[in-house]
């Protein structure tokens, strides 16, 4: 595996050369690393899932290079998408929409919709563009593991399973994009991200909470997700730790002496965006001590703060029988 300074257009050009062979490259967006392929060529996008272990009903999102490629590739676009995406875009903002025939079905799993967002990140546009199609990109980890914010951590996580990694610095976010729906006149919430409900309702009013009902319309929605290989504990305060065999995510610096192995501050002072652009970092790092478990302090379900703690929530579902977890 090679990492290459994205920046640099001999790099941007062997990127482009395996992505017309109908091969994979990891690359940098500002939410996380995307590993992305030709999203018109359902074979290259096979390799995704492959490389990934992802399960074919996971749909994957369409990174586009331009606002106006998106009628390209969805049909009807409602007002209130129209009104997001001209905030938000370039950014953090995912849209379902429906997908027009010319995406290939193993895209969308099977789905009549398509997730479509434009990334902001330079080297993802520059990429994009060079290509002048749609790249299919979910996170570049193994499937349901927490996402990587820096080359050094894709290269770790998928070792010798693809050839090229675009290095384009730490993720600025840290978190994944928002993504939405648009029903009946009503903005959904199918992932919390990077954009908040605060920043949706600015634009559109109200926004709801996507109903359950056990379609899987977008990355994100399994009931277990993001999770690092040792058990996660969310704890609400430092006295219920029990194990001190263990790594701590705090949220704010602890009062005292956690009395753990490991221990991580997202945000000495609780600035919940410095917390965000940490978040995956520091959860990766303290997954790679030798502890029996991960504890996490809930973070103030607010802004930004909700997609961490549903991420958190997320990894703690994953089920650990040797620890009883």
């Amino acid at each position: 595996m090679e990492i290459l300074n994205g920046n640099e257009p001999a790099s941007i050009e062997k990127a482009l050369a395996i992505l017309k062979g109908g091969d994979i490259v990891a690359f940098p967006t500002e939410t996380v690393y995307g590993l992305g392929a030709d999203a018109l060529n359902p074979y290259a996008v096979a390799k995704i899932f492959e490389v990934k272990k992802r399960p074919k009903f996971d749909p994957l999102i369409v990174h586009i290079g331009d606002r106006e490629w998106l009628s390209d590739f969805a049909g009807h676009v409602p007002a209130e998408v129209i009104r997001l995406t001209e905030r938000f875009w370039p950014g953090p903002l995912t849209v379902i929409l429906p997908k027009r025939s010319i995406i290939p079905d193993i895209v969308t799993a099977g789905l009549t919709t398509v997730g479509i967002r434009m990334p902001s990140h330079p080297v993802a546009l520059n990429l994009i563009k060079a290509l002048q199609k749609p790249i299919a990109a979910p996170s570049a980890n193994p499937f349901g593991y927490m996402s990587p914010t820096k080359a050094g951590h894709v290269a770790k996580m998928l070792k010798d399973r693809l050839s090229l990694v675009l290095d384009g610095g730490d993720s600025v976010f840290g978190i994944e994009s928002t993504i939405i729906s648009c029903r009946d006149g009503r903005v959904h919430i199918h992932r919390h991200g990077a954009i908040t409900v605060e920043e949706l309702e600015e634009v559109v009013g109200k926004v709801s909470e996507k109903r359950e009902d056990g379609t899987c319309e977008s990355p994100g929605e399994l009931p277990f997700h993001y999770a690092p290989s040792k058990p996660l504990k969310i704890i609400t305060s430092m006295d219920e730790i029990r194990n001190r065999s263990a790594s701590l995510l705090a949220f704010r610096e602890p009062p005292g002496e956690p009395g753990v192995k490991h221990v991580r501050v997202l945000s000495p002072d609780g600035n919940l965006r410095v917390a965000a652009a940490n978040f995956f970092s520091y959860l990766i790092e303290l997954d790679s001590h030798d502890v029996d478990v991960i504890y996490a302090e809930k973070i103030p379900e607010q802004g930004i703060g909700k997609a961490m703690m549903e991420r958190l929530r997320k990894a703690s579902k994953k089920y650990h029988p040797e620890a009883g977890i």
